[in-house]
């Protein structure tokens, strides 16, 4: 230790940027072979697409706020890290009235959703209103089947209630389906409408990682996104595709059986978000102090 801050031999910092590539690899890999063949996926783009976190950078592991790495030299290339007479750290001063405001907002939206009960009756119908009185060139996964076709997919849409909650979803709903919708979540109402059994609430705590950049533990953002790996493959059987093909078992939410699938499951991804989501917060709360406690910087690292 050096005062109060934690500090990271050679040895256990380089032992923990192993385990994180080790494990993160099983989705990047995959991702780059695909992309290099020109190969769609309708299930996994998703999660280097819509998040714009690059394969490469998720691969980067990093201490996180705090964390002070003996013989981390090579840290110093990167934007955001400066020498300390006790090794290398990430610099304070990349706690910007910009990222301080966003730091903010994601403590605020995480302490909000946090204190709301689990809503678990949506069945994952934003996949269906995305698809919603469109024909076979204008679905989003184009030249994906639909379990039930269009005029099946439409029934479903229209004999079930659709109360979505979360604005990234419904921005993407047809306009025929925007009005089926419960609510009309704006992005002005996020912080007030996001709850904890949302699936895209809880896969965007991944996108909330990345935002806050070098502040976040690697281990941190790869829990989150090993999350949101899983939450999406669920959100994707649940959908109204034929996934068949790639080894994915639907989920039928047009059934009772599937509807009490889909809630046990979301049951689940609540309760294990919930635990990641008290990380994170708990993060930003130190995030916000940390940076008014430390000493003048040394020497930084790379303005890159």
């Amino acid at each position: 230790m050096s005062g109060s801050r934690p500090v990271l031999s050679e040895r256990e910092w380089g032992e923990r940027e192993a385990a994180h590539r080790a494990r993160v690899t099983r989705w990047t890999e995959p991702h780059r072979r695909r992309k290099q063949r020109g190969e769609a996926h309708p299930v996994m783009d998703f999660l280097f697409t819509y998040y714009s976190q690059r394969p490469s950078q998720l691969e980067r592991w990093q201490p996180g706020y705090g964390v002070v790495l003996t013989g981390g030299d090579k840290f110093l290339e990167r934007r955001g890290y400066l020498e300390t007479g006790d090794g290398v750290m990430v610099d304070p001063a990349v706690l910007t009235p910009s990222r301080r405001s966003t730091v903010e907002f994601v403590l605020s939206l995480l302490t909000a959703t946090a204190s709301r009960p689990a809503q678990l009756g949506c069945f994952g119908l934003h996949e269906w209103a995305m698809v919603y009185r469109t024909g076979p060139d204008e679905v989003r996964h184009t030249g994906r089947p639909l379990r039930l076709g269009h005029q099946g997919t439409d029934e479903v849409v229209e004999s079930m209630r659709i109360q979505c909650s979360h604005h990234d979803a419904f921005r993407f709903f047809t306009a025929q389906a925007q009005p089926r919708n419960t609510l009309q979540p704006r992005r002005e109402d996020q912080v007030h409408l996001e709850q904890p059994g949302c699936l895209h609430a809880n896969m965007d705590l991944y996108k909330w990682c990345y935002k806050l950049g070098p502040l976040v533990p690697a281990e941190l953002v790869a829990d989150c996104f090993d999350l949101a790996a899983r939450i999406r493959e669920l959100d994707m059987r649940a959908s109204p595709y034929d996934l068949g093909d790639l080894g994915y078992s639907p989920v039928p939410i047009e059934t009772p059986e599937g509807r009490a699938e889909y809630v046990r499951a979301q049951r689940a991804f609540a309760e294990e978000s919930s635990a990641l989501r008290r990380r994170l917060a708990e993060l930003c709360r130190g995030v916000l102090t940390w940076a008014e406690q430390q000493p003048a910087a040394a020497t930084r690292g790379s303005p890159r």
